[in-house]
């Protein structure tokens, strides 16, 4: 299992049709798992994915420095940006 394996207290209530709930099962016994655990760290995988780029990123030497010039440069007027967004956008 994950890096979160801590005791298990709380339960999550889940619907599926039968077919994804077969499609599920087979997943599980393919992996040699019951379908709790498969569908457990299936989504503790996707939610660390989904989250990843919101709590840190990484860069190497060089990169750092070039973020650090770019947060550091003058603020400089972006005429085509401006009127980009000030157009409607295709949802409203």
């Amino acid at each position: 299992m994950s890096t979160l394996n801590s005791s298990k207290s709380e339960r999550i209530d889940v619907r599926a049709s039968s077919s994804v709930k077969q499609l599920l099962q087979e997943a599980a016994r393919a992996c040699h798992k019951n379908v709790s655990e498969f569908l457990l760290d299936a989504g503790v995988t996707a939610a660390n994915q989904a989250l990843a780029d919101r709590r840190q990123f990484v860069l190497n030497d060089d990169q750092w420095q070039a973020f650090q010039e770019a947060l550091n440069r003058p603020v400089q007027a972006k005429p085509r940006l401006k009127k980009l967004l000030g157009e409607p956008g295709v949802l409203g």
